[in-house]
């Protein structure tokens, strides 16, 4: 790893205010450091309860959820979600004849669905908090147009933040329980997740807890805290080590001694790849190019860039979360210098 030294002046080259770390050894948390600010000019610094915008890792955190309602019999990974949705419905059209839309296939992004160019944007006080509903019937600027599906499932790869929104509806349809309150039951409470929300606002009161977001030049976001409101794509605020909690329980569940009680049947199917795309998994993304496989999940959004990286079989893992969009891929920014100095 980088000594502090090193690691604060690629900060300053890549203009990154702050910086948060867990590492995982062993299936344990091993290292959590904080580096730098919460926001540019303050005087608080990143600690390890700094929260931060995880993005797209909220993606991982609902797979695992939605392994813990197939567990418990509430979904069906290959069952069609018309099954269950009750607020709304996968529409049918000549993609659907053959093959029915699965939470498989929403969670691995081979529903068929593709997201509408410039979609899934933050949230605009003057459009208020949508449902969801709203969301999947096209009446919001998150997503213009009903959604429909445009392939047959499970026959293309198409990262989708719609596939994440519908498997949320299917969630509190399905349990009769909102996805906020599923989420906290089953996933943050049992893991101690502590420091992990998916309010739509941040508190003025825990204002000093929260990173703000800056661009590539170090400058701060306008809104300081950048809010999706569909939570299961993308709302989930977290710190690493809450992160790395959930990652540990990955890796436990797949020894067969998990807190969440998933079984390993079920975790490996997380990390086996789906409908012939060798990096598809469901909720994460795989690879197995270094001989040993690799689980990996990514955030990046307005101010704020992270990724978390386990290889489950050994029990090791990296999370990094920024408050800086470096405006490049994780990997050939900050985050890849630090990533491959754990290597």
């Amino acid at each position: 790893m980088l000594t502090k030294a090193e690691l604060l002046e690629r900060m300053k080259h890549f203009n990154v205010i702050g910086l948060s770390i867990a590492l995982i050894d062993d299936g344990n948390l091993s290292v959590v450091e904080g580096f730098g600010l919460t926001e540019v000019g303050g005087t608080n610094s990143v600690n390890l309860n700094t929260i931060l915008n995880a993005c797209s890792i909220s993606k991982f955190a609902t797979a695992m959820l939605a392994l813990e309602l197939v567990g418990r019999g509430t979904l069906e990974l290959d069952q069609d979600v018309n099954d269950k949705l009750i607020s709304w419905n996968v529409p049918e059209n000549i993609h659907t004849q053959s093959k029915k839309v699965t939470l498989r296939n929403l969670l691995s992004h081979h529903s068929g669905f593709i997201d509408t160019e410039g979609s899934y944007s933050e949230y605009n006080s003057a459009d208020g908090i949508p449902t969801m509903v709203d969301i999947l019937i096209g009446k919001t600027s998150f997503s213009p147009e009903p959604l429909k599906v445009k392939n047959e499932p499970g026959s293309v790869f198409q990262y989708s933040d719609s596939g994440y929104c519908i498997i949320q509806q299917l969630m509190e349809d399905a349990s009769g329980k909102p996805f906020k309150a599923l989420m906290r039951e089953m996933i943050f409470e049992p893991l101690l997740m502590k420091n992990s929300t998916l309010e739509h606002t941040i508190p003025d009161r825990d204002c000093s807890c929260f990173a703000c977001g800056h661009n590539k030049e170090g400058i701060l976001v306008e809104g300081k805290y950048p809010i999706y409101p569909y939570p299961a794509a993308a709302g989930l605020w977290s710190t690493p080590t809450d992160l790395a909690y959930l990652a540990i329980e990955m890796i436990h569940s797949l020894n067969g001694c998990g807190k969440l009680g998933i079984s390993q049947i079920l975790i490996n199917e997380m990390i086996t790849p789906q409908d012939g795309s060798p990096w598809a998994g469901l909720g994460v993304f795989l690879d197995h190019s270094d001989r040993k496989l690799e689980v990996t999940s990514l955030g990046w959004g307005i101010g704020f860039q992270s990724m978390l990286i386990v290889h489950p079989h050994i029990g090791k893992g990296a999370i990094v979360m920024t408050n800086t969009d470096l405006g490049v891929h994780q990997s050939k920014g900050l985050i890849g210098e630090l990533i491959n100095s754990l290597s």
